[in-house]
């Protein structure tokens, strides 16, 4: 039995989002064909067309930005048949959409995403985040930084409690050639190089995969889940707000979860697949800093 881990990110320009996040969803080898087969499906019976295969894709900004509520509010709510011809017309007429084309099409973006996220329920998707404050301590050194470690510790513990097996691969969103090769040589002295990462190493294998966004369906998932959290999701310590008009996706992508109880002395408590990181620096580094 096998797993795959897509992931992607989301605010790490640092401008406009209030956090920098990591995400990863994880799907099991057999169910992620049909799971994309069926976001396919959808994306044709929502937009009267495929969008992910044209020019928009199926992104936490394009699909749930501020405007795109706005626009979804212009007008009550449009029937779902009509709704898919008017948002494949907006789709077709680009810069020429009428008001009400533009109002189906935002409509569509926001009934589209919670379906999607439903699938992701039933396929028993679980969702992986590092988040990391955007005035977070910066590491200088060259190794794999603390919010990759973190989420790999957590796949890693999902893979040890779900199969005696079960083994998972890492698959990118595809970087900068030369930051591809950067992340490859830090995740192979991680993974090769230290006790965890080699402990690791046999559940997780290290070399990971790099597939272009636009042609990826899961890497799509992985982007809208990265987006909601950064903007949405509040955990324990997370102090930023959160926009209101999001909570539903957000409580939706909470439900992705991956939970294990973790026993520290006689007390048990538990570890959730999302943790919140307001220092990528190592302990050394906060040493040296005075902190």
């Amino acid at each position: 039995m096998s797993y795959l881990l897509f992931m992607d990110e989301s605010g790490c320009d640092r401008r406009e989002s209030p956090y920098e996040v990591l995400a990863g969803v994880c799907v099991e080898d057999h169910d992620l064909w049909d799971l994309i087969c069926d976001v396919q499906d959808k994306e044709e019976e929502f937009f009267g067309q495929r969008i992910s295969s044209g020019l928009l894709e199926l992104k936490g900004k394009k699909m749930l930005k501020k405007k795109v509520f706005r626009h979804a509010a212009l007008l009550p709510a449009i029937e779902p048949n009509r709704r898919a011809f008017l948002a494949k017309q907006c789709l077709l007429h680009r810069g020429g959409a009428t008001p009400e084309e533009l109002s189906a099409l935002a409509q569509a973006k926001i009934a589209f995403v919670k379906y999607v996220l439903e699938l992701c329920v039933r396929y028993h998707v679980r969702a992986f985040a590092s988040i990391v404050d955007r005035d977070a301590g910066r590491t200088e050194r060259d190794f794999l930084r603390k919010d990759y470690s973190y989420l790999f510790e957590r796949y890693y513990n999902f893979l040890e409690n779900v199969s005696v097996d079960g083994r998972g691969l890492v698959v990118f969103d595809e970087l900068e050639r030369s930051q591809c090769h950067i992340l490859i040589d830090q995740m192979s002295r991680y993974f090769r190089g230290t006790g965890r990462g080699v402990t690791r190493a046999s559940r997780i294998i290290p070399e990971p995969f790099f597939v272009h966004s636009h042609l990826t369906t899961a890497i799509q998932l992985a982007d809208l889940v990265a987006y909601i959290v950064a903007w949405a999701v509040r955990i324990p310590d997370m102090r930023a707000p959160a926009r209101p008009e999001l909570k539903e996706f957000a409580d939706m992508v909470l439900r992705l979860r991956y939970r294990r109880m973790v026993r520290l002395g006689t007390e048990e408590y538990p570890q959730w697949s999302f943790v919140f990181i307001d220092d990528l620096r190592s302990r050394d580094e906060r040493f040296e800093a005075g902190q």
